[in-house]
Formats: C-alpha cells, sequence, structure tokens
C-alpha cells in the first residue's frame, strides 16, 4: 500500500513535493528495501531535483528518470553505496516538464526496482527564458564535438548565474547565486565549476568570493573576503593549481610621487597575483611593485589609479606563470618561485615578432591542444579583434595563426577565444553580446546571440559532463 502526503502547498514557489510513505509491499517483483521517498526542490533551481531515499537497512541506491511516456530518454544516477538515507540529486532534467522515475536498491550491481512515480519540475526563471538565440546556417558543417558539447557562460550582475548551454542555445545546467554577479567561471580539471563572484560595489571583473561546486549543486568551496590571508579584493581570473588557488589581486601602495608633480602620499594601485590554499592560507604572493618603480613608469600619474591592469593568468607547462596586461600590450612569464620576470611578449617585448603579431590587449591567455599561446586581442588601435596563437620556444617567437573575427563583431573590451578543434575556435565578443565558432580563416560557422554580456565562453566537451548532463544540440 502506498500513501501520498500531497505538501505542494507548503512549497508555492517551487517543485511540488511528494512524499511516498511505502509499507508491506506484498508484490514480490518490486522491491521492497525503499521505506520512503521525498522529492524536493534544489533551491529555486529548475534543472535539479532532489531525492531522499530511506531505506529500510543499509543499502545501495540509484534513481532511474526520464519524461513522461519517453522510457528510451531514461538517465541513471551514479549509484550512491551503503547508507540507508540516501540524498541523491537529478539532473539532466528539462523545465516545466513531467517526469517518471523508479528506485533502485541493492548491492553493486544486484539492484532491483521499485514501483514507478511522477514529480514534476518547475519552469525556469523569466529572466532567463529567450535569453540565448542561435544562427547557424548549415548545422553539418559543424564539428561533431561542438556539436554535442556545451558552453559555458556568466551572468556578472546581479542576479548572478553560471550556465551550460547546447549547440541549439538551450539552457541544460545553471547555478545561480543571489546579491552578487558571477564575474568568471572555469570548468575544472575535477569536473567541477569554479568561480569567482562579487556583490555590490565591485565593477566589472572584480570580486570577494570564491565559490567551486559540483554539478549536483553541491558547494565544495567558499572562501569570502576577510577570511584567513583572503584580505584582498581579486579580480578577472581564478584558476585551480592541484591543491591551491590563483588568482590576479589589487595591491594598494601609498607613495611619494612630488619628485614627478604628484602628491608626497599618492594611492597607486597595481595588480598582482595571489595564491591561496583551500582554506584560504596564503601560499605565494607577487606584485607589479616587486619588477616596476613607479616613480620611473612615464605616465603613472595618469594610470596610478589602474596601473598595468593584469586581466589574465594562466601557467605554463613548467610551472610559471603568465600574465596579461591590458594597458601596455604585454604578456609577462614570472617565475612561481622567485618571481623573477623571465621574459615579456609584445611591445617593447623580449622576441622579435612581425608587425602583423603585435597586439593592442591580450584577454583570455592560456595554452592551446598544441601547447601554443593562444589569446584574444580586442585590436582597439585597428577596430579589428582577432585570436593569435603563438609558438614560443627558448628566446623566439613564431606567429602560428592569426584569425580576424568579422568587423561587425569587433569587440574592445574583455572577450577570450578557445580552440574547439583543430580546425576551429569558439570566440567571445563580450561587448556585442555574442559567442561565435569560426574556422581558423575567420569565416563563422556558428552564432550565439546572447541577452548577457558574460566575460568570457568556454567550450565543454559532452564526455566531461556525463552522466550529469546529456542533451546534445544537434
Amino acid at each position: 500500500m502506498i500513501k501520498w502526503n500531497n505538501i505542494q502547498h507548503r512549497l508555492p514557489l517551487f517543485l511540488a513535493a511528494a512524499l511516498l510513505l511505502l509499507a508491506g509491499q506484498s508484490c514480490s517483483r518490486y522491491s521492497t528495501d525503499v521505506q520512503e521517498i521525498m522529492v524536493l526542490p534544489v533551491g529555486a533551481n529548475a534543472l535539479k531535483v532532489a531525492t531522499k531515499v530511506t531505506c529500510r537497512e543499509e543499502n545501495d541506491a540509484a534513481v532511474e528518470y526520464w519524461p513522461q511516456g519517453h522510457e528510451d530518454q531514461k538517465t541513471t544516477t551514479p549509484l550512491s553505496t551503503g547508507k540507508t538515507v540516501h540524498m541523491i540529486v537529478l539532473t539532466n532534467v528539462e523545465a516545466a516538464t513531467k517526469y517518471e522515475y523508479r528506485i533502485l536498491t541493492g548491492h553493486g550491481n544486484d539492484l532491483k526496482a521499485s514501483k514507478v512515480y511522477e514529480f514534476t519540475t518547475n519552469d525556469i526563471p523569466v529572466w532567463m527564458k529567450d535569453i540565448f538565440r542561435v544562427v547557424c546556417p548549415d548545422s553539418s558543417v559543424l564539428p561533431a564535438t561542438f556539436a554535442k558539447g556545451y558552453v559555458l557562460l556568466t551572468q556578472r550582475e546581479d542576479p548572478g548565474y553560471v550556465c551550460m548551454v547546447n549547440a541549439r542555445g538551450k539552457i541544460v545546467w545553471y547555478h545561480q547565486v543571489h546579491n552578487a554577479g558571477y564575474k568568471v567561471a572555469r570548468f575544472t580539471a575535477n569536473n567541477t565549476v569554479l568561480g569567482l563572484l562579487g556583490g555590490a560595489g565591485y565593477e566589472t571583473s572584480y570580486g570577494d568570493q570564491i565559490l567551486e561546486v559540483s554539478l549536483t549543486g553541491d558547494t565544495l568551496l567558499c572562501l569570502k573576503k576577510g577570511q584567513g590571508d583572503f584580505k584582498q579584493t581579486i579580480h578577472h581570473e581564478i584558476l585551480e593549481e592541484k591543491d591551491h588557488l590563483v588568482t590576479l589581486c589589487v595591491e594598494e601602495r601609498v607613495m611619494d610621487l612630488s619628485s614627478i608633480g604628484g602628491s608626497n602620499a599618492d594611492t597607486i594601485k597595481g595588480d598582482g597575483i595571489l595564491v591561496l590554499d583551500r582554506q584560504g592560507k596564503q601560499v605565494w604572493k607577487w606584485t607589479v611593485f616587486d619588477e616596476l618603480d613607479p616613480l620611473k613608469e612615464k605616465n603613472i600619474l595618469k594610470e596610478k589609479g589602474d596601473w598595468m591592469h593584469a586581466n589574465c593568468i594562466t601557467i605554463d607547462k613548467d610551472g610559471n606563470y603568465l600574465v596579461s596586461f591590458y594597458n601596455n600590450g604585454q604578456i609577462w612569464k614570472i617565475d612561481s618561485k622567485t618571481g623573477k620576470r623571465l621574459w615579456t611578449l609584445g611591445k617593447d617585448g623580449s622576441f622579435p615578432i612581425p608587425d602583423s603579431a603585435y597586439f593592442d590587449q591580450a584577454h583570455g591567455i592560456h595554452f592551446d591542444q598544441e601547447g601554443h599561446l593562444t589569446f584574444f586581442d580586442n585590436g582597439v588601435s585597428k577596430k579589428t579583434s582577432r585570436t593569435l596563437t603563438f609558438a614560443i620556444d627558448g628566446q623566439q617567437a613564431s606567429l602560428v595563426n592569426n584569425t580576424v573575427l568579422p568587423p561587425e563583431f569587433y569587440n574592445e573590451r574583455m572577450g577570450s577565444s578557445y580552440q574547439v578543434t583543430d580546425s576551429t575556435l569558439l570566440t567571445c565578443a563580450t561587448k556585442r553580446n555574442s559567442v561565435l565558432l569560426t574556422n581558423l580563416e575567420g569565416r563563422f560557422l556558428w552564432l550565439l546571440k546572447t541577452g548577457m554580456s558574460s566575460y568570457r565562453a568556454n567550450f565543454i566537451a559532452a564526455d566531461r559532463v556525463q552522466p550529469f548532463i546529456n542533451q546534445p544540440g544537434y
């Protein structure tokens, strides 16, 4: 006998929760391990559903679920092992859709199914509806990897969220925060989402909180400014390095600039690298003040409020850091132990490069699949944005690729460009609210028009997020 207890009236804004009390089932073809099932909302997230499965004794458990009438589209959660009470989050669901589900219990591969029950998901928030629009003249030319994969984007204003959309522009996963924006986020090597958040008073890409969540929405890490050695505003970047967190920080120094026309107590805002452990303890730090003397900088009185303006950091294969600077058209390589500048790429740099390879501002620096340094050049001086790729070997820097964006997507600030396949690039034109897939000649293959200005757009291959997400676009 199954007794239903409808508690929808207690959750008017969320998914109606069904409480199933399972007692004395007489039909032996169904599992009799389960005593109680609760289906609950996960905050206000329409694309996650929590189940609480209580067994009569210690068991393994999983949940199978599918859109009503379409068991061929079944999803099965990873197995929760060795518990009496299992908290299992269902992902890979669509909004405002009725689902059927059953509980699998037992031990290892010896699992038995319960009866089939139902739940209905909430609709996504109205301000997230129809926010993405795809233009794809011929889907047959899309690389299979891209057609099946996902694009990671962030909403930098409050309410902030990070989301994944498929190649048709459909939101398949998101995580929302309140009273803050998602300034930047990345999908980590551990298949988690690591983000930099900032509330009121933190503009563009600056923030005061580091948040890491799993694909099921569990908070794995939450560090806030003021905890441990996390005393400074961080900006533009957050990445993982083994058990450490690497980010860029704001460094303020009060200096006497009277000898060059300033005051005897001028505040200079520069940038630095701040490495923290997961408890917020400082592991390593470096600042531009360690390398340059502001008194010798000819434009320091003009630039003292935002001197150098670092906007990205990445880690080379030798463990040293590369930092890009927006204001001077340079990328520096910094020794991760001594803090010494090893070389400079760009204007007045360490390497001779052709005139066509000089860049105005670099964003999203990283090493591509071939180990080449790749980045997005805003191209302000020529009002032409592009992706540049360099092979750097010893004291030589060779231009490998120069992919120019179509003129209508000239992007004067922010942005990114990442390799999807060896012949395609995913480029984010932040100021144009656009994400493009192009070939290396810059020919447009796919376009995502967004209702928000995501700082970057990252590609995530389908196999990285299974079994939690399986909703390919094509």
